[in-house]
């Protein structure tokens, strides 16, 4: 629940970074998803093996045995400075959800958002497992139902037969493409992810890191398939899920609603237990002390407008994590090779002795 938590965050229940990573490519896009449901559940499997083997129950563990004490601390104060930011972020993004689509004050929206996050942090660990393991399945099965419904309800216009293939024409873009979408998420569902190793043994950690990534691959494929059936409108719209949804009907546009808003609280939820983490042990303040502290100092930026913070604070964040997931790929690779050569060499004793 943690990894899909983490990833199917507000940027992936609006649509948005589902045209941008795969619909633009159109029927090419369907070979990135196809991609990078590998890739999540590869990646995501590594992680726990690497978080088990290293007894690492927090990211900065992580970052500092994959990238070194030096670059691992530079990548972690990046890192630590993006989730700040992207709690700001979040809170943005609720005072629009409230502003655009239920016609109330943006401050209220933030102001909830906001509480909430209080709310389920305040425990720690615990509250953040445990939101997840609440607010994750009742958001997937709301996106399911109205993506599935799409898929297999909903027939196109016979004006849209016909244009995905017309979008094709992208080279090998998409391959990039759907590198960058991995690596995008991925750094922000290490730091949820590595929270499991303390509460899963090895075997079920590993699998359950594998599965969930499947299960998201699954959830880009869904929406990517939906979202294609409203080519070339989807393109042109800031949140076209709920676009699609509306062409359902106005209920499934209210439900979808309530799915975006989930998105973006357990998002929020990530962004602000990883920042609030490492801001604890670096100040040695209280974890409860901190926790306000961050969520308050993210409110003036989070009045900024949601696109913009969008637009500048997710692609280098993207960068970062194109450098955590090559070192993961490459570190887990030598681990992974030394243990299966030591098996080897230990089972070739045990046949001569016998």
């Amino acid at each position: 629940m943690g990894y899909l938590g983490a990833v199917i965050g507000a940027g992936f229940a609006s649509g948005q970074e589902i045209v941008q990573f795969f619909v633009y490519y159109g029927s090419n896009g369907i070979h990135g998803t196809a991609m990078v449901t590998l890739m999540f559940a590869a990646c995501g499997a590594r992680l726990l093996y690497l978080a088990h083997s290293q007894k690492a129950s927090n990211y900065q563990d992580i970052l500092i045995y994959l990238l070194g004490e030096r670059l691992g601390g530079l990548v972690d104060v990046l890192v630590a400075v993006f989730l700040f930011l992207g709690v700001s972020t979040m809170l943005s993004a609720s005072g629009a959800v409230f502003y655009e689509h239920l016609y109330l004050p943006k401050e209220l929206g933030i102001l909830i958002a906001y509480s909430v996050v209080v709310v389920l942090l305040i425990a720690g660990k615990r509250g953040l497992i445990y939101s997840y393991n609440l607010l994750v399945p009742v958001k997937l099965f709301l996106m399911i139902l109205i993506s599935g419904y799409v898929v297999l309800i909903v027939h196109p216009e016979p004006h849209n037969i016909g244009v995905l293939a017309a979008f094709h024409d992208r080279n090998w873009n998409w391959i990039i493409s759907a590198v960058l979408y991995v690596s995008y998420n991925f750094s922000l569902a290490m730091v949820v992810l590595t929270q499991y190793q303390g509460i899963t043994n090895r075997r079920n950690g590993i699998l359950g890191a594998a599965w969930g990534g499947l299960a998201l691959g699954g959830m880009v494929i869904l929406n990517y398939l939906a979202l294609c059936k409203f080519l070339p409108e989807v393109i042109f719209y800031q949140v076209p899920m709920l676009f699609v949804a509306g062409q359902v009907s106005m209920t499934a546009k209210h439900l979808y609603t309530v799915v975006l808003w989930l998105g973006i609280i357990t998002t929020a939820l990530a962004n602000a237990y990883g920042f609030t983490q490492r801001f604890a042990q670096f100040t040695g303040l209280s974890y409860p002390a901190c926790l306000f502290l961050c969520l308050t100092l993210a409110i003036p930026l989070s009045m900024q407008s949601f696109s913009v913070l969008v637009g500048k604070i997710y692609p280098i964040f993207g960068l970062i994590g194109v450098s955590i997931m090559a070192a993961l790929i490459y570190r887990t690779t030598k681990e992974i090779g030394r243990e299966v050569y030591y098996r080897i060499i230990r089972s070739s004793q045990s046949i001569r002795e016998a």
